[in-house]
């Protein structure tokens, strides 16, 4: 395991010096899942939820935070983003989220697939929690990465 990045030789938080490394091209995918009660997916699925089409928000919210990751996570460099996708999979107890990113750049897409996974989750709770507040964010994970110095990463 290696030394936290984000900390100087004092201990003192800093931002990652990447000037020096060569543009590649990055990707990431990440997932998560929502658990909902059987009647919310039914009408997840029927499209009838009060405050309109819950997917289709969901997945330009998660766009739009992949964009915006870098105001919201303090050391995350701002990336031109060339590439972002959500994707749900509605099952029986709940909504499988899937995002993809890509870019040419000095540092890795991680952190934005992730986010849009987070803020996709959270805009399916905030269109369904006035039906049914019982759901359950979580899974949220890196599947894979590739692109930079490390190489590609795989979750078992």
């Amino acid at each position: 395991m290696g030394e936290f990045s984000h900390l100087d030789e004092k201990g003192n938080v800093r931002m990652v010096d990447v000037s020096a490394k060569e543009q590649s091209v990055r990707t990431a995918v990440a997932a998560g899942y929502v658990t909902m009660p059987p009647d919310l997916v039914a009408l997840l699925q029927k499209g009838t939820i009060a405050k309109g089409n819950v997917l289709a928000v969901a997945k330009t919210a998660g766009i739009m935070a992949a964009k915006r990751t870098a105001d919201l996570i303090p050391l995350c460099h701002p990336l031109l983003l060339d590439h972002v996708d959500v994707a749900f999979e509605v099952r029986e107890d709940g909504v499988d989220i899937r995002a993809e990113v890509r870019l040419r750049g000095r540092t890795g897409a991680e952190m934005e697939a992730l986010t849009a996974v987070t803020v996709s989750a959270l805009t399916i709770y905030d269109m369904c929690k006035g039906v049914n507040k019982r759901m359950v964010l979580g899974d949220i994970r890196l599947l894979e990465k590739s692109g930079g110095k490390s190489g590609t990463f795989r979750a078992d």
